[in-house]
């Protein structure tokens, strides 16, 4: 009986011992796509995977009130409360959308042989898919980064073809959310896009990384609720210009005047021939 080739045998590449293969892979392969795309580097735009778009959420209140309950007991009321709320919360979905239209439209007028500031997302639905869909109905690439899950996490149908990528390990997909990108907006969200923002912070706080990543907090009204960093400041666990590593922004044209001037005074030209490549991958410091 003839025996496979290590590198076509399924059940060794699926195995423990193979696991450095595995990883590896989800390096070697992005990174092909991305210079076959000519993408040069990134804006990643992180926020709840919940939201959805206001034809939906309004779709869905409309749907409950006619469905009604002629006593209007408990388990109808919280359905209605959490249907009302996620109106108000489709907001974010439609800024963030049109925040992703309006850097695409920007960064296709910039002159380079490359993609710059290329909108991605996490590849998801919510905030995910709204700015993947922002960038393509302004006309550019835009890439999603999914992550296999059990729940929520489909692929979203607005990503470019030959940009849609599926991980299995969660670190592989932090390497190229932040090695690609020169800029990051969190709008409202859950445990993921803390611990997002959370990396992205320590990272640039540690001065790890060669590059200026500008953090946009999207919707003041919503993270002062849930994260207050002065006090960190106060007791001494960050320093008092750590703080100033965090911008805030409540409508999409001020999010995109402050993403604009970043990326013009930081990133619009390379320093290195690194940062030229396509894709441009950051250093590390050491």
């Amino acid at each position: 009986m003839a025996q496979p080739l290590a590198y076509l045998y399924p059940e060794f590449l699926e195995s423990h011992e193979a696991r450095p293969i595995r990883i590896l892979s989800e390096y070697l392969e992005p990174l092909r796509r991305f210079k076959e795309q000519k993408i040069q580097d990134t804006v990643v735009f992180f926020g709840s995977a919940r939201v959805d778009s206001r034809e939906r959420a309004e779709r869905a209140l409309l749907t409950l009130r006619a469905r009604g309950h002629r006593d209007a007991h408990e388990q109808y009321l919280a359905e209605l409360k959490k249907t009302r709320k996620a109106v108000e919360w489709a907001r974010y979905y439609e800024e963030a959308r049109e925040l992703a239209r309006l850097l695409t439209a920007w960064s296709l007028t910039l002159q380079s042989e490359h993609h710059r500031f290329v909108v991605t997302s996490g590849g998801g639905p919510g905030i995910m898919e709204a700015a993947n869909r922002g960038a393509r109905e302004a006309g550019g690439k835009t890439i999603g980064l999914n992550i296999r899950l059990p729940f929520e996490q489909g692929a979203n149908p607005y990503i470019t073809e030959g940009l849609h990528f599926e991980f299995h390990y969660f670190f592989m997909r932090k390497f190229w959310f932040a090695y690609l990108a020169k800029a990051l907006v969190v709008f409202p969200g859950g445990f993921g896009t803390c611990d997002e923002l959370f990396e992205i912070l320590t990272l640039v706080q540690t001065d790890k990384l060669s590059k200026k990543i500008g953090v946009i907090l999207y919707g003041r009204e919503y993270w002062d609720q849930v994260l207050d960093f002065k006090p960190m400041a106060e007791w001494g666990a960050i320093a008092e210009k750590d703080l100033e590593l965090l911008h805030y922004a409540d409508t999409p044209a001020a999010a995109f005047e402050h993403l604009r001037d970043h990326l013009v005074q930081n990133h619009l030209e390379p320093e290195t021939p690194q940062e030229a490549n396509a894709p441009s991958i950051a250093k590390t410091r050491g």
